[in-house]
């Protein structure tokens, strides 16, 4: 599987340096020492995806 097109849950490590979309379209960068955090939207548990643009 491509990991570009794996989602990846509220509280899961960052699996490599990049910028990463919520499942509101927010756009935030994190580092692969990070664990994803809830949606900076809604403040709820939400699934991330890596942003290949």
């Amino acid at each position: 599987m491509d990991e570009n097109y794996r989602e990846y849950r509220t509280g899961q490590g960052v699996p490599k340096t990049g910028e990463y979309l919520c499942q509101s379209g927010e756009r935030v960068k994190f580092n692969d020492n990070e664990d994803f955090p809830v949606c900076p939207v809604s403040g709820e548990e939400t699934t991330w995806k890596h942003d290949d643009q």
